[in-house]
């Protein structure tokens, strides 16, 4: 009989905790070969999250385990704990709000069956805001044509991955991660399963713009160097044209034209190649920052109470 450990971080979920597991435990009766396991994390919620998770474990001590970590360290690394603590055969990540379809979990499984280790749900359509919508097209779209071309089109949280992956996923063990494209990044071999995402019906989302920049800067400077390599063709084409301009000075110097005047143009000149270097420092200090942070080896998270 096969395990399926269910990795759910919870961040501000207390009226979400009693709807997702009763969906949740409807889905598990869908299988006759596999046994379910829930992995639920307190990524330092401040509400009643904690309390509700405690109560779903008295009422199923046998195959539920929950994490309570210390301070809340953003649900990439909440997915980097459940990981570490899950035992099942095979892995799912799904959100604690039900806008992701529990039930696609058995069609997924199937294909796990086959022997595909990586499955993802790939969201075709959202119904959100029209700007949350452009943001996560738009980023998904960037990693996808500088970082990691095997993802698919409209972005995806909804996965499930072998036990393999979710070894290597914890043995590598990599700060300022996002946990479920480290999964694609493996480069296994991959189905995709297209399906459209529903509105939150309860709650509020905790995933403010804030949050969202700072995974947009993580996932590139994690997977991609294409700001590196952008940094160096604008400073070859910053360069080459500094060059023509100093050719035509000195031709019109040689010929004895009146050079060029006039100290708005070269204020101009100058404060956009300033403008353009203080950009590729910050670029570049990101890179840097993160193998500062990586060589303090301090841990993504710290766990206060873990029940199993």
């Amino acid at each position: 009989m096969n395990k399926i450990s269910v990795i759910i971080p919870c961040y501000y979920n207390e009226l979400n905790i009693e709807p997702t597991t009763i969906k949740l435990l409807e889905v598990e009766k869908m299988f006759d070969d596999a046994t379910f396991e829930f992995v639920m994390i307190d990524d330092g919620s401040k509400d009643n999250t904690w309390n509700k998770l405690k109560y779903f474990k008295e009422q199923h001590p046998e195959n539920v385990i929950i994490v309570k970590l210390a301070g809340n360290v953003g649900s990439y690394n909440a997915i980097q704990a459940g990981m570490k603590y899950a035992t099942g055969d095979v892995n799912v990540l799904i959100s604690a709000d039900l806008q992701d379809p529990p039930e696609l979990i058995y069609t997924m499984f199937q294909h796990w069956k086959k022997g595909i280790k990586f499955i993802v749900a790939n969201r075709i359509n959202r119904k959100e805001s029209f700007f949350s919508k452009l943001f996560s097209n738009t980023f998904h779209s960037l990693m996808q044509k500088y970082a990691l071309p095997n993802i698919p089109k409209g972005g995806f949280d909804f996965v499930m991955f072998d036990k393999l992956l979710r070894d290597e996923a914890v043995k590598i063990d990599e700060r300022n991660a996002h946990s479920i494209y480290l999964l694609a990044w493996m480069n296994f071999e991959m189905v995709c399963i297209p399906y459209e995402r529903k509105e939150r019906e309860i709650g509020t989302s905790r995933w403010t713009v804030k949050k969202k920049i700072k995974l947009l800067i993580d996932s590139f400077v994690g997977f991609s160097y294409a700001p590196i390599k952008l940094i160096s063709s604008i400073g070859f084409i910053l360069g080459l044209v500094a060059l023509i301009y100093a050719v035509v000075i000195i031709y019109q110097k040689i010929v004895g034209e009146i050079p060029i005047e006039g100290w708005s143009s070269m204020m101009l000149i100058i404060l956009f190649v300033s403008s353009f270097q203080m950009i590729a420092l910050g670029i570049i200090g990101e890179y840097v920052w993160r193998t500062l942070d990586a060589s303090r080896k301090r841990p993504n998270y710290i766990v206060e109470t873990i029940m199993k």
